[in-house]
């Protein structure tokens, strides 16, 4: 357990991507079984240890400590496990005067994998009682899945794959054919046979797009597709078994039954398709609703029927990747599409459709298409060449996305939260808002990213010095300054008192020479929600 807790200290903070993957691969190495196992299985989000929930961590620290010690530390320092991890009193020595040795990566794992949340109480605190802070913060981060140091699934498979000079596309091939601790893919990766998926869905990494930088190209080498605003998936059908894959490798079968129910058919045996996940929406008439309508269904691991109904999912067909078992990878985009095509009209017609080619005389009707694009699910274009296979992440000149311009509005900062991680000493989240017709500051988003470090050195002074109340780690702040706030569309919403939700806001700029009275309405931006 501490050498895993000093890898996760060392990323934490270590910024550059090679110098986390030097360190992971170093750890990989020199760690046994089953403990790199488990590790890297925290580094991909492959554990669930359910027993363990944040608030049973804020109930045993308040038996431990001051509660209100606790308030004030936690407000400071702005994360649960590192707040605990540095309050959590030493036990007393046992008997002999000597505590019990620290427990390992494993046995911290088995302990907690299958723990009944009766017992959680007692187990997580005796082995919080055998862990220094350091160990403390890492079983606390393991515990609640929430490590936050700057680690992807993707670039822990990566660090694997150059750790054990492995090619990081055969593993991900193998990945879900294999479950922690990862045994068979650690004999491959020092000296074993390449582990069998067998017939099993497995996920195939997605070909993605560069943004297109070039004043043009040529559209007898490139087709044109709408970029549609949901998530992308991949849905296989193996072996009997239908898996729907997240662009990052995740299992979301279990999240969309619906969509998972309608693709096992004999019709799709061995098809392993590439497309945009979306919803129905009731304002669009049964279309493809915006992502607010997409939210509904996200991260809901057992969607009950009501929200299935409201928000029934479908998929948008992009690509082929496999059909009736055949890899169509290596064959130009115009053959992809072509057996693509003939196989949409076996699907199911709810759930499942094809993602038109979006028809233009000239590259400049083609931009003109673009710019007048405002539907709620459409972010932009995609161009593909003609020609081109399907292969693994980004590859210059093959595939573009052409997102359109961003919306703006000029809107009031409301109240600042602090940050997380190496943000937690500034107040980094913004809320802010506009105004409505009776002269009232509503909040229409909330953002923390599209600012410079010295602008968010400026902002959380402004915060701390304009603040009215406080709500604990949350600042109310005189309504003064304008923000500029760029996003890449807007849907109307019931959950907020605006009846508008922002899509991807960011902070464009600081309005200093702006007057807040002269922000945007609120009417304005239901205008662009349509």
């Amino acid at each position: 357990m501490q050498a895993f807790a000093a890898l996760l200290d060392a990323l934490l903070l270590t910024p550059g991507r090679n110098a986390k993957l030097r360190l992971i691969g170093d750890y990989l190495r020199a760690t046994p079984d089953p403990d790199r196992g488990w590790a890297l299985a925290a580094l991909t989000g492959g554990l669930d240890l359910k027993a363990v929930q944040p608030k049973l961590i804020r109930t045993l620290i308040a038996e431990r400590s001051d509660p209100y010690l606790f308030e004030l530390s936690y407000d400071f320092v702005g994360d649960l496990a590192e707040t605990v991890a540095l309050l959590w009193p030493d036990p007393p020595n046992g008997q002999g005067g000597e505590r019990p040795p620290p427990p390992g990566l494993d046995e911290v794992v088995r302990e907690l994998l299958w723990l009944p949340r009766a017992r959680a109480p007692e187990v997580v605190t005796a082995l919080l009682d055998r862990l220094d802070p350091q160990g403390r913060y890492a079983l606390l981060k393991l515990a609640t899945g929430a490590l936050r140091i700057g680690v992807s699934a993707r670039l822990a498979k990566t660090a694997l794959a150059e750790a054990f000079s492995l090619d990081v596309e055969a593993v991900e091939e193998v990945w879900h054919g294999l479950s922690a601790p990862y045994t068979p893919l650690f004999d491959w990766a020092t000296g074993g046979a390449v582990p069998a998926a067998g017939d099993l869905p497995v996920f195939r990494p997605f070909m993605l797009a560069h943004p297109l930088e070039a004043e043009s190209v040529d559209l007898g080498d490139y087709v044109a597709e709408w970029k549609w605003d949901g998530i992308r998936v991949q849905c296989v059908n193996a072996g009997g078994m239908v898996r729907l894959f997240s662009r990052t490798g995740d299992d979301i079968t279990g999240s969309f039954p619906d969509v998972a129910a309608a693709f096992d058919a004999e019709a799709t045996a061995g098809c392993a398709l590439d497309g945009e996940l979306l919803v129905r929406g009731a304002a669009q008439g049964g279309e493809a609703g915006s992502f607010n309508a997409l939210q509904q269904r996200l991260g809901r691991k057992a969607p009950s029927a009501k929200a299935q109904a409201e928000f029934p999912a479908f998929v948008r067909l992009y690509d082929a990747l496999a059909i009736a078992g055949e890899d169509l990878r290596a064959l130009p985009w115009t053959e992809r599409r072509a057996r693509l095509e003939a196989l949409v009209p076996l699907l199911d017609a709810g759930r499942f459709d094809l993602s038109g080619v979006v028809e233009a005389a000239s590259f400049e009707a083609l931009a003109e298409l673009r710019a007048g694009a405002r539907d709620a699910a459409i972010e932009g274009l995609m161009l593909k060449r003609r020609d081109s296979p399907y292969v693994n992440g980004r590859r210059a000149g093959l595939w573009y996305k052409w997102k359109r311009a961003p919306l703006t509005a000029d809107c009031v900062m409301m109240y600042a939260q602090r940050g997380h991680g190496k943000r937690s000493s500034f107040y980094s989240d913004y809320t802010f808002g506009c105004w409505n017709a009776a002269g009232e500051l509503l909040p229409v988003g909330k953002a923390y990213f599209g600012f410079t470090d010295e602008e968010l050195a400026w902002l959380d002074k402004f915060v701390r010095a304009h603040t009215m109340a406080r709500f604990g780690p949350v600042r109310e702040v005189e309504k003064t300054l304008v923000l500029e706030i760029a996003f890449d569309s807007i849907a109307l919403s019931k959950r907020h008192k605006s009846g508008l939700a922002m899509r991807f806001p960011r902070i464009a700029r600081i309005r200093t020479d702006k007057p807040a009275a002269e922000a945007d309405r609120v009417e304005g931006l239901l205008k662009l929600a349509g």
